[in-house]
């Protein structure tokens, strides 16, 4: 930019007030919220790591949600290693009810909830098919053991695509060994 050159600062030297001088010096960059909010940015705003000036859209799509000051309160009563996960889950939701102003992240959460009662019920499904064919396998060894049919210990089962050591293992000592 023209304003960083020498030139121009020596320029503004003489243009500005020397306050307003010394406000532009201090901190050339404001962070988005102080900017959307037409206000000064002190070296130790609270909101400048979280709303960088290259974002605006941040701090205002936030700002439309919670409001600055909510934000900046919510912001300092948290230990400083926490804000950040703060500020991030304030933007996704303040942008989540943006987008959808009835549910907001709600519903995002509702479908989450139903994809893992899907898979709970999938694993319980799954569970039992496997707890029958076991004890399938066991039925059959005891019938086996009556008629006096044994098998060999050196006989493997095919490894089926896709199963691990363990679970070649897991299978040969359940279908093979009585």
């Amino acid at each position: 930019m023209w304003l960083e050159t020498s030139a121009a600062k020596i320029i503004l030297s003489e243009i500005f007030h020397p306050r307003m001088k010394a406000l532009w010096m201090s901190n050339p960059t404001r962070c988005a919220a102080c900017r959307f909010l037409r206000r000064r940015c002190p070296q130790d705003c609270v909101l400048a790591p979280y709303f960088p000036s290259s974002n605006p859209e941040r701090f205002s799509c936030v700002h439309r949600i919670f409001g600055a000051s909510n934000v900046t309160k919510m912001l300092q009563q948290l230990p400083v290693h926490l804000r950040e996960a703060a500020a991030d889950s304030m933007f996704y939701g303040a942008s989540l009810r943006v987008e959808d102003p009835i549910y907001g992240c709600v519903r995002i959460i509702s479908q989450l909830q139903h994809h893992i009662l899907e898979a709970q019920s999938e694993l319980l499904k799954t569970n039992g098919q496997i707890a029958s064919n076991i004890a399938q396998h066991q039925l059959q060894q005891q019938q086996n053991a009556v008629l006096g049919v044994s098998y060999h210990q050196d006989q493997q089962i095919s490894e089926p695509s896709g199963l691990s050591s363990d679970m070649q293992a897991f299978a040969n000592d359940c279908y093979l060994h009585p």
